[in-house]
């Protein structure tokens, strides 16, 4: 039952946070107006609005102008249930599993836009600082100066990969909203979990580009957004971190 519910809650919410991405890419409010055809700005109907299944019914069209809806919705609709489940299994129905499926959250909003647009909006920063600081106050992610360590080692991390890449390349190696990203993440996880989910992101990152490299779908020097890379690593990292560093101990050390 209580999967269920959470379920149905974290459908509802996945659907406002595409109205979240749309609107923020557009600089729009998330409030004002009620939700239109992205296409043709028809108001949307309860029917048209329903998470997953109207996507699916009406085959990722719009239903008065037959314009194409984009995948995105679609996608985030899934990809949300799925996290909060992964979450409740791990977590249960704690504060623990409230301040991660709400960093998850963000991560979501925040790698969808940076797709799109290649930009992390300071906005979403914002909002992560203070429910960062704030979890760790009350002590529902990680203590404070753990939480004030994996800023620091997260923003600092990234700074530093900037830096060097700059005095040696002449370019950025690494964009200001990512650094910012990574210092949010670090206020919810801590030092130790951060600088796993900066490993693991350099891993996945390095793998995605090889292949796109090696399948024709981007050139060397195209643009990459680095937050979606970031973004993953810390999900897997709320969820699997502990098991990681188990197995790296046993096995290596």
């Amino acid at each position: 039952m209580v999967i269920v519910l959470i379920f149905i809650f974290s459908i509802l919410v996945a659907s406002f946070y595409n109205v979240c991405i749309h609107r923020m890419i557009i600089n729009q409010s998330v409030v004002f107006p009620s939700s239109y055809c992205p296409s043709c700005h028809h108001p949307l109907k309860p029917l048209d609005l329903i998470p997953i299944f109207s996507y699916i019914f009406l085959l990722g069209r719009c239903r008065y102008c037959k314009g194409r809806i984009s995948l995105r919705y679609f996608m985030v609709e899934i990809i949300t249930p799925i996290l909060a489940i992964f979450l409740y299994g791990i977590y249960g129905v704690s504060w623990q599993f409230i301040g991660y499926f709400v960093l998850a959250s963000l991560l979501i909003i925040t790698s969808f836009i940076d797709i799109e647009q290649q930009i992390i909006p300071n906005k979403i920063i914002g909002y992560g600082l203070i429910l960062g600081i704030l979890f760790s106050l009350t002590g529902i992610t990680v203590g404070l100066f753990d939480a004030v360590l994996g800023f620091l080692v997260g923003a600092g991390s990234l700074f530093l990969i900037a830096l060097i890449s700059l005095q040696i390349l002449g370019k950025e190696g690494m964009g200001g909203g990512d650094i910012k990203l990574l210092g949010v993440i670090g206020l919810f996880l801590g030092w130790k979990m951060t600088l796993l989910t900066l490993l693991l992101s350099i891993y996945i990152g390095g793998i995605f580009s090889i292949l796109v490299l090696l399948f024709k779908i981007k050139k060397r020097g195209d643009y990459i957004p680095f937050g979606p890379f970031i973004s993953l690593a810390s999900i897997i990292t709320i969820l699997w971190g502990k098991d990681i560093v188990a197995w790296y101990i046993t096995s290596f050390l």
